[in-house]
C-alpha cells in the first residue's frame, strides 16, 4: 500500500483543486493539500484502515476510517457521479458494524455535505479552522 501513496496523494489532490475549488477560496485549498503530500499519506496509512477504489490499474478514489470517523474520501472529478464514493461509504460503513460501531462521524467539506446527507449523515455542527468550514456529519449505523 504504501506504494499508492503518490497515486492517493495526486487523486486527492486533483479533486481538492477541481472539485472544492468552487466552495472553498486558492488559499485553502493550498493549505489542505498539504495534509495531502505523499509523504503525508505515508503516515495516514499507519494510523488509518485506508481504502482505494481502482479503474484500469489506476487509483481513481480513496476513503479512510480513523476509529469511528470517516476521513479523505475523495474521488478523481473525471470518476464523481458512478458510484464510486457511495461504494467506498458503504465498505467503511461495513468495516465499522464489524468493528462493533453504532455511530460514524465525518468532517464534511461544503461540497460533499449533500453526498453525505445522501447517505444517510446528518449535520451536527459546523466547525472553523480559521476561515475554512467543516461539517460535521454523523450516522447511526443498524447493527
Amino acid at each position: 500500500m504504501s506504494v499508492d501513496a503518490p497515486a492517493i496523494s495526486r487523486t486527492i489532490i486533483k479533486s481538492l483543486r477541481k472539485s472544492n475549488a468552487q466552495d472553498y477560496s486558492s488559499d485553502i485549498i493550498d493549505q489542505v493539500a498539504q495534509s495531502f503530500s505523499p509523504a503525508a499519506i505515508l503516515h495516514l496509512l499507519t494510523q488509518r484502515q485506508v481504502l482505494v477504489a481502482v479503474v484500469d490499474n489506476h487509483i481513481v478514489a480513496t476513503a479512510s476510517l480513523d476509529q469511528d470517523v470517516v476521513r479523505s474520501v475523495f474521488v478523481d472529478p473525471n470518476y464523481q457521479g458512478k458510484g464510486i464514493g457511495r461504494r467506498l461509504m458503504e465498505r467503511i460503513q461495513l468495516i465499522a458494524k464489524n468493528a462493533g460501531l453504532n455511530l460514524l462521524r465525518v468532517p464534511s467539506s461544503i461540497t460533499a455535505e449533500g453526498f453525505y446527507a445522501s447517505l444517510g449523515y446528518k449535520k451536527v455542527r459546523d466547525e472553523f479552522h480559521g476561515s475554512e468550514r467543516t461539517i460535521i456529519m454523523a450516522k447511526t449505523l443498524d447493527l
